[in-house]
């Protein structure tokens, strides 16, 4: 009888996720595509963290904070297509609700880390192209610990004050969060608590980790092609577009769709459309932003070639006729 109590007090307390979209067709194809994603995405971020660790030349401001934004990705991504996955293939798909809110906490933590964290590597650009004789004392390490610092705890704090709101709320409805993880504004909706004037601090916030951050990268790029386009080196104009395009492909590739979830009018009644651009900026960004770093930049390229050369040796010579093996 008291095992019967448990589980039927289990049942109560925990959470459903209806999983991405459960009536496609081919969905053990989307399945298995994400987890080659995740796979991809947790492969190319940690050698691009270990490439910024081992080379020296790469212990520099921008790699460093380069190698917090991989880091970023990586735990991203790993707080959803884990269990996503595991809940498609073992077919389960109830989550506990510390499961839930620990859901709730990273993704809302390491979305806003992210933001401000690329805020500060366009600063980083800025300092980088327009004053580069005072770069190495305006961007020492110590500045940019306190800037990682900065984004983990902006983030944290940010997402402990939402997902304490979100998990106090009562719930009224069948515990079914359409979503492939518990995502806060999806939890919301099965409460019956009046919640107008959260979803209105929501749009606050949003404001602030989403439109000042923008706003601050688009001025940060204004001044720097500006600058850029005052060089009389072709040479060194090449180097800074090629620098600044892939942050600002990654920039455009995280904020266009936190942008539409969050700040769109109503986007709580689109479920569908807000798995969607959750599955781009969670699943598909981390997995796409050091492949756009590594893949179109010299400094990276040529770092895995001498970690690669430093560990064969005996190899130097056919590594130069390309063949190291």
């Amino acid at each position: 009888m008291f095992n019967q109590e448990s589980d039927n007090d289990t049942l109560t307390t925990d959470f459903i996720l209806l999983g991405l979209w459960p009536e496609f067709s081919h969905l053990m194809f989307l399945i298995c595509l994400i987890l080659v994603v995740y796979l991809v995405a947790v492969m190319s971020n940690t050698i691009l963290i270990l490439v910024i660790w081992l080379d020296s030349r790469l212990h520099s401001p921008m790699y460093f904070l380069l190698s917090q934004l991989s880091l970023i990705d990586l735990a991203l991504i790993s707080t959803s297509v884990p269990k996503m996955v595991t809940n498609f293939f073992s077919g389960k798909k109830a989550i506990s609700q510390v499961g839930c809110g620990t859901q709730i906490f990273f993704s809302i933590a390491l979305g806003i880390a992210e933001c401000l964290l690329l805020t500060l590597m366009s600063y980083d650009r800025y300092i980088a192209t327009c004053n580069p004789l005072h770069y190495s004392v305006i961007m020492s390490h110590t500045i940019c610990a306190q800037m990682t610092i900065v984004s983990w705890v902006g983030g944290a704090v940010t997402s402990l004050a939402h997902t304490a709101y979100a998990m106090h709320l009562p719930i009224c409805h069948p515990r079914e969060i359409p979503h492939f993880l518990c995502e806060g504004l999806a939890l919301l909706m099965l409460t019956c608590e009046d919640i107008t004037v959260y979803l209105k601090s929501v749009v606050v916030t949003s404001f602030l980790v989403v439109l000042i951050p923008l706003s601050l990268i688009l001025a940060s790029y204004t001044l720097i092609f500006l600058t850029v386009h005052c060089m009389s080196s072709t040479e060194g104009r090449s180097k800074a577009l090629a620098t600044c395009s892939s942050h600002l492909s990654v920039v455009t590739l995280y904020f266009g769709p936190a942008i539409l979830v969050y700040m769109r009018p109503g986007s709580s009644t689109t479920p569908k459309l807000n798995q969607s651009l959750f599955m781009f900026n969670a699943i598909l960004t981390p997995m796409l932003n050091p492949l756009i770093y590594s893949l179109r930049n010299k400094d990276v390229r040529a770092a895995v070639k001498r970690i690669i050369i430093s560990r064969c040796p005996m190899q130097k010579r056919k590594w130069s006729l390309g063949c190291c093996t």
